[in-house]
């Protein structure tokens, strides 16, 4: 698994890294938060396909005490340590859940602890640190991020004064005077076998890796998830895939152009979009992507001539399959350069076909459990606009 990086070891003797990521099953805060999924991934998936694609580790492992943890972790390619009740507490600390690894893997020499809840992990800053242990001999090296916060002492009674900590008010530096403070930011701490079984996870020859702040996040609480998101979705690491060619996007017109109402009268019927979703559509028309919005209901051409949209419509369409094969083949397009967009049962075939593939936040269940991008906006409030957004990072970054 590790890439040949040369030993750096005395005598010749490469050591055993293992990457370990600790993720117990029985979070208070949000139960099973570990393969919740982000930005539509399971939450741990997002380190471990970094720690993978970094290829630095001779082994990559999910520490845990829970069945369903052991499957995400086992089908998106890590190895699993089943954890005792005695490491699997409220109280338990990650020291001590590492140090029980440790005892059923006595090949290993180093560990790189990484947390589940920081999703924007980069391999390139893995790779790094790999480097930093192997050909620099640290004992340990962990994250930090750089804040320019100006810190103030606490005041515990009433009355008492506060005094500054770290800056001189009658000489407040400029941000971009000020390197500001490196903080830890828990994304992950690499130690020596050595150093862990004597109760450390920092000592002996000591050194920190500084991350990108817009890479620093770290998930606690429900009230983090949705800005996790964002950033994920901004600055996160989609794999190490080619850059992503998309030429066809198809999508459900009911639930994902609209919220999947209908309103009627005796004589005519109306739905209703955002216009946010057409500058959505828009922008990849810009970029020369071909756009079909498909529907199962039988739609007036009065009614699609009405709506204004500025790509073809294409109703009363029975197998959505089928109709997305054949226009693939009119154009010369494989499944691997379309994308598609659903939000029911009957879009769950196309999802999984599509190499890009995409749901709003009120899409089925069935839907949702494809390996789709998940919008956090619903059907008809901006959720084709943010997967077309989603499509044209993909295809500028590579990602």
């Amino acid at each position: 698994m590790a890439a040949d990086m040369g030993s750096g070891e005395p005598g010749g003797r490469r050591r055993h890294l293992a990457a370990v990521v600790l993720a117990r099953g029985g979070s208070k805060g949000i139960p099973l938060k570990n393969i919740k999924r982000l930005a539509g991934k399971p939450l741990i998936a997002w380190v471990l396909r970094a720690a993978l694609d970094s290829q630095g580790f001779d082994s990559v492992w999910v520490s845990t005490d829970n069945d369903e943890i052991e499957k995400v972790a086992k089908d998106f390619g890590a190895q699993v340590h089943r954890r005792s009740a005695e490491v699997s507490r409220d109280t338990s600390s990650s020291l001590e859940t590492i140090q029980e690894f440790l005892q059923h893997h006595p090949e290993v020499d180093i560990v790189g602890n990484i947390q589940a809840t920081s999703p924007c992990l980069h391999p390139s800053d893995l790779t790094k640190v790999v480097d930093m242990i192997r050909t620099h001999r640290y004992d340990s090296v962990f994250s930090v991020v750089r804040h320019h916060l100006f810190r103030w002492r606490e005041v515990k009674a009433p009355g008492e004064a506060t005094v500054p900590e770290n800056l001189n008010p009658s000489r407040r530096p400029r941000r971009q005077d000020w390197r500001g403070e490196l903080y830890e930011n828990g994304s992950f701490y690499f130690a020596t076998r050595e150093l862990i079984v004597r109760g450390l996870l920092q000592g002996g020859k000591t050194a920190y890796y500084e991350m990108k702040p817009e890479h620093s996040i770290d998930i606690d609480i429900d009230l983090d998830w949705p800005i996790a998101e964002q950033r994920v979705k901004r600055f996160g690491y989609f794999g190490k895939s080619a850059p992503t060619v998309v030429k066809l996007l198809v999508c459900n017109i009911d639930g994902c152009l609209t919220d999947g109402r209908v309103y009627v009268n005796q004589e005519h019927e109306f739905i209703s979009y955002s216009l946010r979703d057409l500058d959505g559509i828009r922008k990849l028309l810009e970029r020369g992507v071909t756009v079909l919005l498909i529907s199962e209901r039988t739609i007036s051409p009065s009614l699609i001539s009405t709506l204004r949209l500025p790509c073809e419509v294409e109703a009363n369409v029975a197998n959505k399959r089928e109709v997305l094969q054949k226009r693939m083949s009119e154009m010369g397009v494989s499944w691997n350069q379309a994308a598609y967009m659903g939000c029911s049962d009957s879009d769950v075939e196309c999802l999984k076909l599509a190499a890009t593939c995409g749901v709003p936040a009120d899409a089925s269940t069935s839907a949702k459990m494809t390996d789709s991008f998940a919008c956090s906006q619903r059907g008809g409030f901006g959720a084709i606009q943010e997967f077309a957004e989603h499509i044209i990072t993909l295809m500028e970054t590579g990602r």
